[in-house]
């Protein structure tokens, strides 16, 4: 088991620093924070979140820094459907809402899907039920011929871009269960990246998603929204993931299927 002042240097090495960056953002000084790299001193707890904010340590990796050091952890993980997190869950599913008609989406840290809005539906009633039993994972289910993979005309850039999001994020928090689904579907040479994949799609802002769904040609791009300053892990680790239209053939295909119900 690791000391807290092994954690602390692994995690100032992640983030490239020096221990005098560490002690300057901090505001303590380079020997304090050597010393309790080198376990010559016990820091107190509110020191340890301090390092750990300033390391943009995640909070579940912050609870592990204070049981290193011998106290109690501070973040709650609660599910989302928990009273105690009733209003973060009415603002998802305002966000959700709001989105309509275009798709709109919540995952987790390991990219398991959390809830959906109504305009993912209709591309999920294809797919098949396999990948749709609990927990319902996006990368999974948007790389599978079987998922929603079967409508993305350019594959190679949706993998591209799963595969650049998801080493950002082990950069920043390794991560077993998520490094395991990247070296099964996203490392390349893998089977599925040896596959004919479709076309690049050419862009001098953004590279969009193309599918090919219900007769028509559709292109989407999509923005991510967090949690800023979460008090609890679930929240730390939640995104929504919300997709626009790249193009007004594709906007008026999903204000008309609205207009439609």
């Amino acid at each position: 088991m690791h000391t807290v002042g092994e954690l602390l240097r692994q995690w100032r090495r992640r983030r490239q620093l020096s221990q005098l960056d560490l002690a300057l953002a901090a505001d303590v000084s380079a020997r304090h924070v050597s010393l309790v790299e080198t376990g010559k001193s016990r820091p107190s707890a509110d020191m340890v979140l301090r390092l750990a904010d300033r390391l943009d340590v995640p909070l579940r990796e912050r609870n592990r820094l204070l049981l290193a050091a011998g106290f109690a952890p501070r973040y709650a993980e609660r599910p989302l459907g928990d009273d105690a997190l009733a209003a973060a869950r009415d603002a998802v599913e305002r966000v959700l809402r709001a989105h309509e008609p275009y798709p709109a989406l919540v995952f987790d840290r390991r990219w398991n899907i959390v809830t959906t809005n109504r305009a993912v539906d209709p591309f999920l009633a294809g797919v098949a039920p396999e990948l749709l039993r609990p927990p319902v994972n996006l990368i999974r289910l948007g790389l599978d011929l079987r998922g929603l993979a079967q409508y993305v005309v350019n594959l190679t850039d949706v993998r591209a871009a799963f595969r650049t999001r998801v080493t950002r994020q082990l950069a920043a928090a390794p991560d077993a269960e998520l490094t395991a689904l990247y070296e099964e579907l996203l490392a390349p040479g893998t089977d599925a990246d040896a596959e004919g994949t479709g076309p690049h799609v050419e862009s001098d802002v953004l590279i969009p998603m193309v599918i090919r769904f219900d007769g028509r040609e559709l292109r989407l791009f999509s923005t991510i929204t967090t949690f800023g300053t979460p008090m609890d892990i679930t929240l730390d680790e939640v995104a929504i993931e919300s997709y626009y239209p790249a193009d007004a053939e594709s906007a008026a295909y999903f204000t008309t299927r609205r207009g439609g119900r």
